[in-house]
Protein backbone atom coordinates (compact mmCIF):
# COMPACT_ATOMS: atom_id res chain seq x y z
CA UNK A 1 0.00 0.00 0.00
CA UNK A 2 1.41 3.27 -1.13
CA UNK A 3 0.56 6.69 0.88
CA UNK A 4 0.59 10.24 -0.70
CA UNK A 5 3.28 12.38 0.16
CA UNK A 6 2.25 15.88 1.82
CA UNK A 7 4.92 18.16 0.66
CA UNK A 8 6.47 21.13 1.98
CA UNK A 9 5.02 23.25 -0.57
CA UNK A 10 1.19 22.11 -0.05
CA UNK A 11 2.03 22.20 3.84
CA UNK A 12 2.70 25.83 2.81
CA UNK A 13 -0.48 25.69 0.60
CA UNK A 14 -2.12 25.19 3.93
CA UNK A 15 -0.19 27.93 5.79
CA UNK A 16 -1.06 30.44 3.06
CA UNK A 17 -4.81 29.11 2.85
CA UNK A 18 -4.94 29.87 7.24
CA UNK A 19 -3.16 33.40 6.89
CA UNK A 20 -6.18 35.76 6.08
CA UNK A 21 -8.03 34.36 9.16
CA UNK A 22 -5.18 35.55 11.11
CA UNK A 23 -5.33 38.82 9.56
CA UNK A 24 -8.83 39.02 10.50
CA UNK A 25 -8.21 38.10 14.09
CA UNK A 26 -5.06 40.52 14.36
CA UNK A 27 -7.52 43.09 13.11
CA UNK A 28 -10.30 41.84 15.77
CA UNK A 29 -8.02 41.07 18.65
CA UNK A 30 -8.73 43.03 21.86
CA UNK A 31 -12.28 43.71 20.47
CA UNK A 32 -14.14 40.66 21.20
CA UNK A 33 -15.21 41.82 24.26
CA UNK A 34 -15.36 45.20 24.23
CA UNK A 35 -19.29 45.48 23.84
CA UNK A 36 -20.57 47.14 20.22
CA UNK A 37 -22.38 49.98 21.68
CA UNK A 38 -18.70 51.19 22.98
CA UNK A 39 -17.35 50.39 19.90
CA UNK A 40 -16.37 46.38 19.89
CA UNK A 41 -16.25 43.62 17.22
CA UNK A 42 -19.85 43.62 15.68
CA UNK A 43 -20.52 40.25 14.98
CA UNK A 44 -23.82 40.59 13.73
CA UNK A 45 -21.66 43.28 10.94
CA UNK A 46 -18.39 41.59 11.11
CA UNK A 47 -17.12 42.95 6.82
CA UNK A 48 -19.08 46.57 8.11
CA UNK A 49 -17.18 46.80 11.26
CA UNK A 50 -13.69 45.57 9.87
CA UNK A 51 -14.34 48.27 7.11
CA UNK A 52 -14.66 51.34 9.73
CA UNK A 53 -11.45 50.27 11.82
CA UNK A 54 -8.90 52.90 11.05
CA UNK A 55 -4.84 52.88 11.83
CA UNK A 56 -3.29 49.20 12.55
CA UNK A 57 -6.68 47.33 12.64
CA UNK A 58 -7.94 48.95 9.23
CA UNK A 59 -4.10 47.77 7.91
CA UNK A 60 -4.62 44.33 9.35
CA UNK A 61 -7.84 44.08 7.53
CA UNK A 62 -5.95 45.34 4.33
CA UNK A 63 -3.29 42.40 4.86
CA UNK A 64 -6.05 40.24 5.04
CA UNK A 65 -7.79 41.28 1.70
CA UNK A 66 -4.56 41.80 -0.09
CA UNK A 67 -3.13 38.00 1.42
CA UNK A 68 -6.60 37.04 -0.57
CA UNK A 69 -5.67 38.40 -3.45
CA UNK A 70 -2.13 36.31 -3.81
CA UNK A 71 -3.86 33.01 -2.89
CA UNK A 72 -5.24 31.66 -6.41
CA UNK A 73 -2.12 32.40 -7.95
CA UNK A 74 0.40 30.81 -5.41
CA UNK A 75 -2.15 27.64 -5.03
CA UNK A 76 -2.13 27.13 -8.85
CA UNK A 77 1.79 28.07 -9.61
CA UNK A 78 1.99 25.37 -6.31
CA UNK A 79 0.21 22.54 -8.49
CA UNK A 80 1.62 23.36 -11.67
CA UNK A 81 5.14 23.25 -10.41
CA UNK A 82 4.34 19.62 -8.64
CA UNK A 83 2.52 18.87 -12.21
CA UNK A 84 5.40 19.23 -14.39
CA UNK A 85 7.67 17.81 -11.74
CA UNK A 86 9.51 20.58 -10.53
CA UNK A 87 12.70 19.75 -8.35
CA UNK A 88 10.75 18.96 -4.79
CA UNK A 89 13.37 20.52 -2.96
CA UNK A 90 13.32 23.90 -4.88
CA UNK A 91 9.73 23.85 -4.76
CA UNK A 92 9.99 23.74 -1.38
CA UNK A 93 12.43 26.36 -0.58
CA UNK A 94 10.35 28.76 -2.69
CA UNK A 95 7.24 28.51 -1.54
CA UNK A 96 8.89 28.75 2.34
CA UNK A 97 9.87 31.61 0.99
CA UNK A 98 7.00 32.87 -0.51
CA UNK A 99 5.10 32.61 3.12
CA UNK A 100 7.74 33.78 5.04
CA UNK A 101 7.97 36.95 2.67
CA UNK A 102 4.22 36.77 3.27
CA UNK A 103 4.23 36.97 7.03
CA UNK A 104 6.41 39.94 6.71
CA UNK A 105 4.44 42.01 4.34
CA UNK A 106 1.59 41.35 6.69
CA UNK A 107 3.78 42.86 9.45
CA UNK A 108 5.09 45.50 7.48
CA UNK A 109 1.41 46.91 6.23
CA UNK A 110 0.04 46.75 10.03
CA UNK A 111 3.26 48.36 11.22
CA UNK A 112 2.44 50.77 8.57
CA UNK A 113 6.03 51.09 6.80
CA UNK A 114 4.84 51.36 3.31
CA UNK A 115 7.70 51.07 1.25
CA UNK A 116 8.95 47.75 2.88
CA UNK A 117 5.92 46.21 2.21
CA UNK A 118 6.02 47.37 -1.13
CA UNK A 119 9.19 45.74 -1.70
CA UNK A 120 8.43 42.93 -0.26
CA UNK A 121 5.09 42.74 -1.75
CA UNK A 122 7.33 42.69 -4.97
CA UNK A 123 9.76 39.67 -3.68
CA UNK A 124 6.97 37.34 -2.88
CA UNK A 125 4.77 37.94 -6.46
CA UNK A 126 8.97 37.33 -7.80
CA UNK A 127 9.16 33.99 -5.96
CA UNK A 128 5.61 32.93 -7.01
CA UNK A 129 6.65 33.14 -10.34
CA UNK A 130 9.92 31.47 -9.85
CA UNK A 131 7.57 28.48 -8.18
CA UNK A 132 5.11 28.72 -11.29
CA UNK A 133 8.64 28.34 -13.93
CA UNK A 134 10.38 26.11 -11.42
CA UNK A 135 9.16 23.05 -13.39
CA UNK A 136 9.70 24.22 -16.70
CA UNK A 137 12.05 22.33 -19.33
Amino acid sequence: MTFARFTVAYWCVLIMALMPIACAALAKYGMMSTPRRDGGFDNHNPRGWLARQSDWRGRANAAQQNTFESLPFFFVAVVIAHLLQAGQTRLDILALLFVVLRIAYVMMYVADLAKARSAIWAAALFINICILFSGYR
